[in-house]
């Protein structure tokens, strides 16, 4: 299993951040399109270290054009000497239509799609392939010269695509490179609900398990002291009140009989009740989505519960020594 770590940070601060997670043994650093870009930190850190994988988890596909997304993974890769992972989601209808003013219809049949046209972009730039690709959703059929880029012997970088619902989880397995599983999944949905979707999609590709790599975003709640664990516990669970009061992601609830909370929290949400749609979430819903431990026994846990099932998983340790950080990489490296 590969540990990865958030590159979150002020630009100024990512190359100092980037060298640290290297040197501390960290396989891969992660950016996600929240109030900042998502692909400029990645830049810094490709010019500050030299081994760790440069994620975007994620970035907002529906937001671009698959022209404007390859053209700009083409550059991260070149620049980062074949290290960068594009990871992609759909995000969900109100961001796109309300904050990027973008179009909106049938969410996996359009990443179906959208990677389809990216791998014939990619095919036109590194294989010589006519540039000839005709969907429902996208057209691209032009491409020059001049617009061609030649600075990246690497060719493409891997495409890994986020995903909760089974549909889009069957479309990461069969045209993409992954599956990034949103931490907004327990356990027993990711086993019995995402795994098996993937494998179907896996199987209509003609592909096999073997290569296609599952990420997994754990909530964590720790500290060192009761201040720091009940701060932890207070994040973690206004992070899943938010998330658990989409509509998307109500059929995670609903297969652990919590539906009705979704509805609920929906309602809180539209007043604004964010604070207090925290304090809705129960022990036992925070014990199915978290990983609740003592910071040395979070990477035992972390292995515990996904030991088999992922291949890579992003855990900070944030409260731990750079010296504990190594001791629990090697603990996950061996899941």
């Amino acid at each position: 299993m590969k540990v990865d770590a958030g590159l979150m940070a002020s630009l100024e601060d990512v190359p100092k951040l980037a060298r640290e997670l290297e040197a501390q043994g960290f396989d891969g650093g992660i950016t996600a399109e929240l109030a900042n870009d998502v692909f400029f930190p990645l830049v810094l850190a490709a010019e500050h270290t030299e081994r760790i994988d440069l994620i975007t988890s994620i970035a907002v596909a529906f937001s671009r054009s698959p022209m404007q997304m390859a053209n700009i993974a083409n550059d991260l890769q070149a620049y980062s000497n074949g290290r960068f992972i594009l990871g992609i989601g759909s995000q969900i209808r109100p961001h796109i239509t309300k904050r990027f003013s973008m179009p909106w219809s049938k969410p996996a049949a359009r990443m179906r799609e959208y990677i389809l046209a990216m791998r014939a972009i990619w095919a036109c730039w590194y294989e010589g392939e006519p540039l000839a690709f005709e969907g429902e959703f996208y057209t691209h059929t032009l491409m020059t010269p001049m617009f061609t880029p030649n600075n990246n012997p690497h060719g493409a970088p891997p495409v890994i695509l986020a995903a909760v619902g089974p549909k889009m989880a069957e479309v990461a397995g069969e045209v993409a490179d992954g599956l990034l599983v949103h931490s907004f999944t327990t356990e027993p949905y990711l086993r019995e609900v995402s795994i098996p979707a993937v494998e179907k999609g896996l199987a209509k590709a003609g592909r096999q398990r073997e290569g296609f790599q599952v990420s997994y975003p754990p909530f964590i709640v720790t500290g060192r002291n009761e201040t720091e664990r009940e701060e932890s516990r207070v994040g973690v669970t206004r992070q899943l009140a938010f998330y658990a009061s989409t509509p998307a992601y109500r059929p995670v609830l609903e297969m652990h009989g919590w539906g009705e909370l979704q509805t609920e929290l929906n309602i809180m949400s539209k007043r604004g009740e964010w604070v207090e749609m925290g304090e809705r979430i129960s022990d036992d819903v925070l014990d199915a989505f978290a990983i609740v431990a003592e910071p040395d026994e979070v990477a035992g846990k972390v292995k515990e519960r996904f030991g088999g099932l992922a291949d890579r998983v992003t855990c900070n340790f944030p409260q731990a020594t750079p010296e504990a950080r190594r001791e629990y990489i090697e603990t996950l490296h061996s899941a």
